[in-house]
């Protein structure tokens, strides 16, 4: 699939009249085409009209429903893929306020059970001092104190024990001098502590760790309901069920490779010695 920023917005209301366009053409009303799909008339209603995405095996099933060409139905799925994707570009939520953002996530965090971090480059702000934040905003055109202020607020999800929090660091998000190295050192104790809480589980992957594929992005998986991966001037939100697998299976290969427990604890205690000496 062609990934274009420029598209997602539209192709919402694309998939719903495409969808109605061509259950028309098949002469076939919303009854019939709602009880072949075992779906509500109001549910594929709202499907036509924009009110709702439909997913994945939603389209397949009308798909097939109405005996659909391989060639359209492909592209059909394509579209609905793209329906089920969000871009929000960065320049955009610097002009909302970073702290509505911060809000954003917040109710992310608190409606998932299981969440997972995969953290290639930097820390997480569920992980990261009040200097680390402050220093991580420095290019952000925002107001840097409600902005610390919110993401500090934020962090009072991990001692949640009903929530299962896994974050994946290389060794260059642990390492990476964004604050000098006294706060660095500090940042680093940090990990370790959060390491103790028994909902959480803090992985890392040292630098010559032989994994055969390169870390490309920072993301977060929702439970297995929602990943969002971040870009330099963005972040894409997917809710498509198999792009979703993708970035859990990508976690889990890296999750194979990373130590955990007392060997986590251990590397993190000499890479803040480094930075002490």
């Amino acid at each position: 699939m062609t990934f274009d920023p420029g598209r997602l917005g539209q192709s919402k209301a694309d998939l719903a009249e495409t969808l109605r366009t061509m259950r028309k053409r098949a002469s076939r009303t919303q009854v019939w085409l709602a009880q072949r799909c075992n779906m509500s008339q109001t549910k594929l209603s709202n499907i036509e009209t924009g009110r709702i995405t439909p997913g994945l095996i939603d389209v397949e099933l009308i798909l097939r429903a109405l005996e659909v060409p391989q060639e359209l139905a492909t592209e059909v799925a394509t579209l609905a893929r793209l329906a089920n994707t969000e871009w929000q570009g960065k320049r955009a939520s610097w002009r909302r306020g970073l702290e509505k953002r911060q809000a954003e996530l917040a109710g992310l965090e608190a409606e998932a059970t299981t969440l997972r971090y995969f953290l290639p480059a930097m820390m997480t702000g569920l992980l990261a001092t009040p200097e680390y934040i402050r220093a991580s905003l420095g290019h952000s055109p925002v107001d840097v104190s409600k902005t610390v202020a919110r993401k500090l607020e934020r962090q009072a999800i991990i001692y949640d024990n009903a929530k299962r929090f896994t974050f994946l660091l290389t060794e260059q998000a642990v390492r990476w001098a964004v604050v000098a190295p006294a706060a660095m050192a500090v940042q680093i104790d940090r990990l370790v502590s959060i390491s103790h809480l028994p909902n959480v589980r803090i992985g890392v992957v040292p630098l010559g760790t032989f994994v055969g594929r390169g870390p490309l992005n920072t993301f977060t998986v929702y439970d297995q309901r929602l990943a969002t991966v971040e870009t330099f001037t963005g972040r894409i939100v997917f809710q498509d069920a198999r792009d979703i697998a993708e970035h859990l299976e990508v976690f889990s290969l890296y999750e194979d490779h990373a130590l955990f427990g007392d060997e986590a604890r251990a590397a993190l205690g000499e890479w803040g010695m480094a930075y002490r000496s």
